[in-house]
C-alpha cells in the first residue's frame, strides 16, 4: 500500500534524514576512540556506540525507503468527495468537528489528523458533504453527518 506524505511531511522527513546522515559522522567518531580503549570484547563504549550505529542505519534505511515511495498528497485537489489531503467537516451527536484525512505516517488525532488506514478515514473516503456516514468505534456505531469537504 502507498505511503500518502503532505509536503510538509516530506520536507520533516528530508530534515530528520540530513540530521541522521550528521549523526553518521559523530557515531564513526565514537567508534574510533572506543577502538583506541583497546580490548573491544568487554568495552562497553564500543558496544553502545555499534547498537547506535546499528540504530542510526537503520532509520535512514526507513526514511529513505519512505521518501522513495512516497505518495505525494495533492493540497490543491478539490474535489466534492474526500480523499486523502481533504478537510472534512462532520456532525456527530450534535458536535460539530473538523478531521484532515493524512497518511498512516502523519496521522495526529488530538490535532485533528487522521489516517486513510483507520476505520473513521476510511469510512470518510469517497463519500461527499450530504452523506451520512456509521463508524463502528470501541464505545459503540457512531452516526457522522458530512457537513463541508474544504
Amino acid at each position: 500500500m502507498p505511503q500518502y506524505l503532505s509536503e510538509e511531511g516530506i520536507d520533516q522527513h528530508k530534515q530528520e534524514l540530513e540530521e541522521l546522515k550528521l549523526k553518521r559522522q559523530e557515531i564513526a567518531k565514537r567508534l574510533e576512540e572506543a577502538k583506541a580503549l583497546g580490548d573491544l570484547s568487554e568495552n562497553q563504549e564500543y558496544s553502545s556506540a555499534r547498537e547506535a550505529q546499528a540504530f542510526n542505519e537503520g532509520k535512514i534505511i526507513e526514511i529513505e525507503h519512505l521518501l522513495r515511495e512516497a505518495v505525494v498528497i495533492d493540497k490543491n485537489h478539490r474535489s466534492s468527495v474526500a480523499h486523502i489531503g481533504s478537510v472534512i467537516e462532520v456532525c456527530a451527536n450534535g458536535k460539530t468537528q473538523n478531521f484532515t484525512i493524512v497518511g498512516s505516517e502523519e496521522a495526529n488525532p488530538a490535532a485533528g489528523k487522521i489516517s486513510n488506514e483507520s476505520p473513521l478515514g476510511r469510512a470518510f473516503l469517497d463519500h461527499k458533504a450530504g452523506d451520512k456516514v456509521g463508524v463502528e468505534t470501541p464505545s459503540g456505531k457512531v452516526a457522522y453527518m458530512i457537513v463541508a469537504i474544504k
